[in-house]
């Protein structure tokens, strides 16, 4: 409900949110008068909430009042604190759902051997330790400029370079999901074919990736064998010139959209977040689900708080434990470094209007739509199954995105109301804008704008219909904003976790 340039969420809600400027007098709902200046996204009173009363908002606590709250007054983090208790509110969905003509489509994808779907067809240089992350680089900063004009039809080399592979235990969580990490892009279906490139004395070393020989288009070398840094670049040559022989070659053809897996990412968020774009990407996700697809919601830290919001819709007992046990850990992991989850709210979240991570986990959790909840999997686990399902990841969103990649995700969808900036080669990354003010003045760097749903325009299900057909165009190939400008060759970022030796 509009009123007063303000978004009334829920008739439970004690709070309103600010839909544009609100001026000092302006009248809000249920008659009160605005007694300071609320910018677009932040909170306002509409009913007297008093000193330890819960502030309401989704027709759910978001935290307690620090003090006496006068209707018209700005609420935020000087009179709004975290509070853990909660109770399962599901709201009305307002979701579009797939019809027997969307079960029916297809998009336009490639075939892998192994029988996966692939959106793009890139070729990827895969460094197995940071130490060999500058000869990838420069291998396929040479492979571009001399290879990729003789094949069009190679999206492009891209170097998938970070900071870990020696330096820590060869064995243990860290390892664990560096390797799991790495073998997920290997094989990850926008990957035509690969090159692992390693130094040759590292802990992760290239055998463990089981990639000996020529097989399925991957091959693998060390630098330390083949004599150096330069004659590293051109044994690539070399060997990518015959993987690109055989990639270039392929073409894309119909592949049901139930093959189509979308990572589910938020990132700058403001107040309008969970009012706008993350429930359109939800109606989104709702008609993927009923076509078969997979939309993987992610980011534990960012549900912290709304997780029983999810358990309530799991599809068994089991996933919804499971889905507590990650919740367990991170409550367990960040005490031991002497840290919150409440902190999770970056400052420029707040500086949107977002208070704490309760407030942030409700509309974080909109992603998901309310389709059930069909699987609960580890970081950079391969996802299986169909619908949604939820990834552990940290809520920091290269390594969440890197994890979801790494899982099988062949389109990313990213929300945001402050205006990141990402790309996630191989995956195409589709960047949703919560509010029209951010969307015009970063148009260059969005694709969607779901400030039109504030505004009256159009619906959170119009918008999810328009979502959904982007994400099939933009599996068919048509080109993301970031994609345009180059984003995503230095995103990826797998989750470092244990010691530094």
């Amino acid at each position: 409900m509009n009123v007063s340039n303000t978004i009334l969420l829920s008739p439970a809600d004690n709070v309103a949110v600010a839909n544009g400027r609100i001026e000092i007098g302006t009248t809000l709902p249920g008659g009160a008068l605005a007694a300071a200046v609320i910018e677009p996204g932040h909170k306002v009173a509409i009913k007297p909430i008093a000193a330890g009363e819960a502030v309401v908002k989704y027709a759910q606590a978001i935290g307690r009042a620090t003090q006496d709250i006068a209707p018209g007054e700005h609420v935020h983090s000087h009179n709004l604190v975290f509070e853990a208790g909660r109770l399962p509110v599901v709201p009305p969905s307002e979701a579009e759902h797939a019809t027997e003509a969307d079960r029916a489509r297809t998009f336009m994808g490639y075939r892998r051997a192994d029988g996966r779907a692939g959106t793009r067809n890139f070729i990827g240089i895969i460094a197995s330790v940071n130490c060999s992350a500058t000869v990838c680089h420069s291998i396929a900063d040479t492979a571009n400029r001399t290879l990729l004009p003789k094949y069009p039809g190679i999206d492009g080399f891209v170097p998938i370079v970070h900071g870990q592979g020696c330096g820590m235990s060869a064995t243990g969580d860290g390892m664990m999901v560096l390797h799991r990490t790495l073998a997920g892009y290997a094989r990850h279906p926008n990957f035509g074919g690969v090159l692992m490139v390693g130094l040759g004395c590292e802990v992760n070393q290239l055998t463990l990736y089981g990639q000996k020989g020529a097989a399925a288009g991957k091959r693998h070398f060390n630098i330390q064998d083949a004599g150096g840094s330069r004659k590293s670049v051109e044994k690539a040559m070399g060997v990518l010139a015959e993987i690109a022989e055989e990639v270039g070659q392929l073409k894309r053809e119909p592949i049901p959209v139930s093959e189509i897996v979308v990572g589910l990412q938020c990132g700058g968020s403001d107040g309008m977040s969970g009012i706008t774009a993350n429930p359109a990407l939800g109606a989104a996700v709702d008609i993927l689900a009923g076509v078969g697809g997979i939309g993987i919601l992610s980011e534990t830290t960012e549900i912290y708080g709304a997780e029983h919001l999810l358990a309530y819709r799991a599809a068994s007992p089991e996933i919804a434990k499971k889905l507590d046990g990650y919740v367990k850990w991170w409550e367990d992991h960040v005490a031991k470094h002497g840290a919150s989850i409440d902190n999770n709210p970056s400052p420029g979240n707040k500086r949107g209007g977002l208070t704490t991570i309760l407030e942030k986990s409700l509309g974080a959790v909109a992603k998901g739509g309310q389709t059930p909840l069909n699987g609960v999997f580890g970081y950079a686990e391969k996802v299986t199954g169909n619908g949604l399902v939820f990834m552990d990841t940290p809520g920091y969103d290269p390594v969440s995105a890197t994890g979801q990649v790494a899982g099988g995700a062949n389109v990313i969808v990213f929300t945001t109301g402050r205006g990141s900036c990402f790309g996630c080669r191989p995956t195409p990354s589709i960047k949703v804008a919560t509010n029209s003010t951010m969307y015009n003045q970063m148009e260059e760097d969005m694709d969607v704008n779901c400030g039109v749903i504030a505004s009256g325009e159009k619906t959170i299900a119009g918008m999810g219909r328009e979502i959904f057909e982007l994400i099939v165009e933009t599996a068919s190939g048509r080109k993301t904003k970031s994609e345009d400008f180059g984003y995503g060759d230095n995103e990826f970022v797998p989750w470092h976790l244990g010691a530094t030796l």
